[in-house]
């Protein structure tokens, strides 16, 4: 991943689209962040992954033996339920299905299926591998392994239906992390950055680097890991970003320099 920043995107270290238009074919755009505003979030919650479904804000946390899965009230920060993982599982990525939440684990090779209402277990899908970030577009499922490939997979059944090669300029891009499907694209971010790609879902071209750096003060990065979660609201038309033990959440555009 270092040579992500050593050239085209040496800007990274810098740095804000909103209502951005895909790039020409070929061409990458460099977005930053321009924040809207902060909320507070649990800074004991190792985030990894948040999804908006039904106008409500849910998160998966991960760690052995305090992975869960909660609803939180977006204002506050404040959990208003929360339904924990057995102990042998670490919880990643969270996806919304019709009226269900769909959370993957790590090594376990087990997806928890959830009422979204009851947040009740109402079923698992078994899977080869890792799971790391989740999201899905109405039709389909992304999943995210750490590796360049994102395993495309059928909502209802889990069923694999593709392999989706992920490039930057004709690279592979690896550590693909937490998922966010919103706008007939794919964003993840990049495990151990604080940068942000948007991927064209059928050839799995990168078109958009994101800037997301900046975001904490550094007396709050001490206490803080690493970036991750993203979350998009369709009404408000912003996204959610937070990290790992992150005491902040905040609302934010992409947009050009």
């Amino acid at each position: 991943m270092d040579w992500l920043f050593a050239g085209t995107v040496a800007w990274l270290a810098g740095g804000a689209c909103e209502g951005v238009a895909a790039p020409p074919a070929g061409e990458l755009e460099r977005l930053v962040v321009e924040v809207r505003r902060s909320l507070p979030h649990d800074p004991a919650s190792f985030t990894q992954g948040l999804v908006i479904a039904g106008g409500e804000l849910f998160e998966s946390r991960g760690q052995y033996g305090e992975s869960s899965l909660r609803r939180l009230d977006r204002q506050t920060g404040r959990v208003l339920d929360e339904k924990p993982l057995a102990p042998g599982l670490f919880g990643e990525g969270l996806a919304a299905v019709d009226d269900r939440l769909i959370q993957l684990t790590w090594r376990e090779g087990v997806a928890v299926v959830w009422d979204r209402a009851s947040l009740t277990e109402t079923g698992r899908f078994a899977y080869p591998g890792e799971g790391w970030g989740l999201c899905g577009d109405g039709r389909r499922l992304y999943q995210s392994d750490g590796s360049d490939v994102l395993t495309v997979r059928d909502p209802h059944s889990f069923a694999v239906r593709r392999r989706l090669a992920v490039t930057l300029e004709g690279r592979p891009l690896r550590q693909l992390n937490e998922l966010e499907c919103a706008e007939g694209w794919i964003y993840a971010n990049l495990l151990g950055s604080d940068a942000i790609v948007r991927i064209e879902p059928h050839g799995g071209r990168v078109t958009a680097v994101i800037d997301a750096s900046g975001l904490l003060s550094q007396t709050e990065r001490q206490q803080a890991d690493v970036l991750n979660g993203i979350a998009w609201d369709a009404e408000a038309g912003v996204f959610l970003l937070t990290g790992k033990l992150w005491p902040k959440m905040f609302e934010v555009v992409f947009r050009r320099p």
